[in-house]
C-alpha cells in the first residue's frame, strides 16, 4: 500500500459507518520485513495494505479484530522477537531484528443531525464541528446553507460537515441519516418543529432527539404528538426538552449553543461509561 493509501482505507471505513483497526510499525531494530512507519488498517472482513506479512501481521490481524469484536477504545502496543527460538503462533520469523507495533482502534464516530441553522443552530454548527463526528445541517433555507456562511466552521472542521437543503419537507432527511444520530431540532418554523418530531418519533435508527423550545411550547407539541400523532406517553419521552444545561440561563445564541454542545457531549460520556 503507498505511504498515503491507508488515509484512504480509514476514510472508507468511515463512510461505510464500520470500525477498525490502524496497525503501525513504530519501532525496529536488527532486520525486519518493513520499516518504522508502515501501516495496515484492519476491518472485520477485510485489511488494506500490510506491515511485512508472516506472524506479525497475522498476530497484529488477530489482536485488532479482537479489539473490534470487543468494541475496544485504547491502542495497544505488541513487540515480537523476530528470531527461531521464538515460539509463534502464526509460523517462524526469523529475521533477527525486533519490531513493536501499534495498534490504534478507529471506532464508528458519532452523528449528530442539526435541523435550523439560524442563529443557535449555525453557533451549535460552530461548537460541534470541532468534534470528531459527521455532523449533518439541515434547513429548508438555502441562504443559510452556503459554502460562505458555513466557511467559519469548514474551513478547519474537524467534523465530517453534511448539509441538507430541504424546501418542502425536512422531515425527509431523517430516513437517510445514519444509525444512532443524535437529532436536535431548532428550526425557524413551529410547524416545521412539530412535523420533525412526529417524524422523528417514527424513525426507529436514531439516536436521541432533542427540541429546543419553552415549556409552553413542548405542551402544545406533547398534546398533538398524542391526539394528532397517535403517540404514548413512552414514545413522547423519547424528546428531550428543554435541551442544554440547565444551570446555564444565557439566552444570547452562542450561550445557549455552549449549554446545548455541553448537555450533548456530556451524554455522550454517560453512553460510553454504559457500555464501556
Amino acid at each position: 500500500m503507498p505511504d498515503t493509501a491507508w488515509i484512504a482505507a480509514v476514510a472508507r471505513l468511515r463512510a461505510r459507518r464500520e470500525p477498525g483497526v490502524l496497525v503501525t510499525v513504530t519501532a525496529v531494530r536488527g532486520h525486519a520485513p518493513r520499516d518504522a512507519g508502515a501501516k495496515l488498517v484492519v476491518g472485520a472482513g477485510a485489511t488494506w495494505g500490510s506491515i511485512g506479512g508472516g506472524n506479525v501481521e497475522a498476530v497484529s490481524i488477530d489482536r485488532a479484530r479482537e479489539m473490534i469484536a470487543g468494541a475496544a477504545t485504547a491502542p495497544e502496543l505488541i513487540d515480537f522477537a523476530l528470531n527461531d527460538k521464538v515460539t509463534n503462533r502464526h509460523g517462524v520469523q526469523c529475521c533477527g531484528g525486533t519490531v513493536q507495533v501499534l495498534l490504534e482502534p478507529l471506532p464508528v464516530v458519532r452523528a449528530v443531525a442539526v435541523f435550523g441553522v439560524g442563529h443557535v443552530g449555525f453557533e451549535l454548527a460552530r461548537i460541534l464541528a470541532r468534534q470528531d463526528l459527521d455532523l449533518h445541517l439541515v434547513d429548508s433555507r438555502a441562504e443559510l446553507l452556503t459554502g460562505e456562511r458555513l466557511a467559519v466552521l469548514t474551513s478547519d472542521a474537524v467534523a465530517q460537515v453534511h448539509t441538507h437543503h430541504t424546501p418542502l419537507l425536512p422531515e425527509e432527511v431523517l430516513d437517510g441519516l445514519p444509525h444512532g444520530t443524535h437529532v436536535l431540532i431548532m428550526t425557524h418554523d413551529h410547524a416545521e418543529d412539530a412535523a420533525l418530531c412526529d417524524a422523528a418519533l417514527r424513525t426507529g435508527h436514531l439516536g436521541s432527539i432533542g427540541l429546543i423550545g419553552s415549556a409552553a411550547k413542548w405542551t402544545r407539541f406533547r398534546r398533538r404528538l398524542a391526539d394528532e400523532g397517535g403517540h404514548d406517553d413512552e414514545v413522547i419521552a423519547r424528546i428531550k426538552t428543554p435541551i442544554g444545561l440547565t444551570e446555564i440561563t444565557g439566552k444570547e445564541p452562542a450561550t445557549i449553543a455552549v449549554s446545548v454542545a455541553a448537555d450533548l457531549l456530556r451524554a455522550f460520556e454517560d453512553e460510553d461509561a454504559r457500555t464501556g
